[in-house]
C-alpha cells in the first residue's frame, strides 16, 4: 500500500516522502487505521518492521489538524526503555514533522536536567521519555500530563525486563482523564499481557508475525565449537568472509572487554558498548561502527537495547543469552525493514541448555555446523562442560549485577528528584 493511500495531511505526507517512504510496511498498514479510530491497541511487531512510523504517523496526523504556530501543549507521550531508543524515536518524529509547526523532544537519564527543564517549560507537542527521567521531571513539576491524549509504550517487554513496571504504573496513575493507550512489544510475554490488562481498555490486538519468531529475512546458523576456541573461530569467520559491520553480543561487560581486546590483537578493529561505558563513549563507539572505522561492535544486552544501526548485516552471539526472548531481540537487530541479514551463534557444550530454550521458543531446530579444523575433542568437550559450574555462575552473576545497577541508578535518580522537590518546598516555607 502506498503512503499516498492513507490520507495523511499535506504537510505530514510531504515530510514522510522527504524521508524516502513510498510503501507502508505490514504493521503500518494494520495499525494506522486502527489507531485513527481512537481505540487502545496491543501490537506485536519485530524490530525493524516500521513500528515507530506505525504509531507516530497517526499521532502526527491528528495533531496536524489542531497545530498552531508558537503554541505547544503536550498532547502525546511516548515511553521507551532506553535513551538510545528515545533519541531515535524523537529524530524520526522530527523528520516526519519537518514541515509542520509541531515540537517534540526526548528526555532521558545521563543528560543534564537543566536543558531538558528549559525545553519542557517552553512547551512541546510530543514528548519521548524514559520512565525514570520522566518521573524526575514530574516530581519537579517541569511537565504536566493533564492534556495528554495519547500514551505510547514502545518496546513494552523491554521496559518490563529492565524493571520499569513500578515507574510505568506511577506514570499511568497520573492519567485521570480519558486518553488512548498504544502498547507495542516484540513479544507477548505473560508480563506484557498482565500490564496490558492493567492499562488498556478493550484493546484491539495487532500482530504481523507469529509470536516469538525471528524474521524470515535473517539467515541463522549455529557453529559448534569449544568455549576456548570461540574467539579464534569468530576472527576466522570475520576475516575469511570479509565481514564488515558485525555486532557481537557478549554475556558480560568483562567478557566484552576481553573479546574486544583479543579481536584487536587479531588485527580486527573493535569498539565496546556496555553499561560501564559513559554515554559519550557509547555514542562514539556507535558512530565509529556505523561509519566503518571499526568492523566489530562488541556489546552487552543492557547497552544494546534501542541502538539504531541502519542496514546491520551481521549479528553474532558469542554467548547465548540467559533468556530465550533476548535471542529474538538480538537477531532482530539485523534483517530490518525488509532487508536480509545473517545471525551466527557460537555454541559450546555449556550453551546447550540455552540453545534448547531458544529452539523451543521460536519453534525451530538448528543443525550444528562444525567448521573443519574446529572439531571438538573429548577433552575439549569435557573442559567446556566443566566451565559451567564456575564461569557460568560468574557470568550469570555479572549479567544480573549489570542489570541491577542499571535499575538501581534509575531509582536513585528518581529519589534524587524527590529530594530536590522537598528541598525546594522547604526553602519556600522558610521564605514565607
Amino acid at each position: 500500500m502506498s503512503v499516498d493511500a492513507i490520507g495523511l495531511s499535506e504537510s505530514l505526507l510531504k515530510g514522510v516522502k522527504a524521508c524516502g517512504y513510498k510503501q507502508l510496511t505490514p504493521i503500518q498498514q494494520q495499525a494506522i487505521p486502527v489507531i485513527r479510530t481512537g481505540v487502545d491497541i496491543l501490537a506485536s511487531a519485530q524490530t525493524g518492521t516500521g513500528k515507530t512510523a506505525a504509531f507516530t504517523l497517526p499521532i502526527l496526523d491528528k495533531l496536524s489538524h489542531s497545530a498552531e504556530e508558537g503554541v505547544h501543549i503536550l498532547k502525546a507521550l511516548i515511553l521507551t526503555p532506553t535513551r538510545e531508543l528515545a533519541i531515535q524515536v524523537n529524530e524520526n518524529i522530527q523528520a516526519y514533522a519537518q514541515f509542520m509547526p509541531l515540537k517534540s523532544t526526548a528526555i532521558y537519564g545521563g543528560a543534564g536536567m537543566a536543558k531538558q527543564e528549559k525545553t519542557l517549560k517552553e512547551g512541546v507537542d510530543i514528548l519521548v521519555a524514559t520512565p525514570g527521567r520522566l518521573l524526575e521531571h514530574m516530581q519537579l513539576r517541569n511537565v504536566s500530563l493533564s492534556q495528554v491524549k495519547c500514551l505510547v509504550l514502545d518496546e513494552a517487554d523491554r521496559m518490563l525486563d529492565m524493571g520499569f513496571l513500578t515507574d510505568i504504573e506511577r506514570i499511568a496513575s497520573s492519567f485521570k482523564h480519558k486518553h488512548q493507550t498504544l502498547m507495542f512489544s516484540a513479544t507477548f510475554s505473560n508480563k506484557v499481557k498482565t500490564l496490558a490488562n492493567q492499562l488498556l481498555h478493550t484493546p484491539k490486538t495487532i500482530s504481523v508475525a507469529k509470536q516469538n519468531t525471528t524474521s524470515g529475512k535473517v539467515k541463522q546458523a549455529v557453529y559448534w565449537v569449544s568455549e576456548a576456541r570461540k574467539r579464534e573461530l569468530l576472527s576466522e569467520l570475520i576475516g575469511v568472509n570479509n565481514w564488515h559491520q558485525v555486532m557481537v553480543f557478549a554475556g558480560t561487560r568483562d567478557s566484552a572487554n576481553q573479546l574486544a581486546k583479543e579481536l584487536k590483537l587479531d588485527g580486527i578493529k573493535a569498539a565496546l558498548c556496555h553499561g560501564e561505558k559513559s554515554q559519550g563513549a557509547r555514542n562514539k563507539a556507535l558512530e565509529q561502527f556505523i561509519s566503518g572505522d571499526v568492523r566489530v561492535l562488541v556489546a552487552t544486552d543492557v547497552a544494546a537495547r534501542g541502538l539504531d544501526i541502519p542496514s546491520l548485516p551481521y549479528v553474532v552471539n558469542f554467548h547465548l543469552p540467559f533468556l530465550a526472548e533476548d535471542y529474538v531481540h538480538r537477531v532482530g537487530r539485523t534483517g530490518r525493514a525488509g532487508k536480509s541479514g545473517t545471525a551466527i551463534s557460537l555454541v559450546s557444550p555449556k550453551d546447550e541448555k540455552f540453545l534448547g530454550n531458544i529452539e523451543e521458543l521460536i519453534g525451530r531446530r538448528f543443525d550444528k555446523i562444525v567448521l573443519p579444523g574446529y572439531e571438538m575433542t573429548d577433552a575439549e568437550y569435557s573442559a567446556s562442560k566443566k566451565t559451567i559450574s564456575n564461569t557460568e555462575k560468574k557470568n550469570r552473576y555479572q549479567a544480573t549485577q549489570e542489570k541491577n545497577r542499571s535499575i538501581a541508578k534509575k531509582k536513585t535518580q528518581v529519589k534524587s528528584g524527590k529530594a530536590s522537590v522537598k528541598t525546594k518546598k522547604g526553602r519556600a516555607g522558610k521564605r514565607r
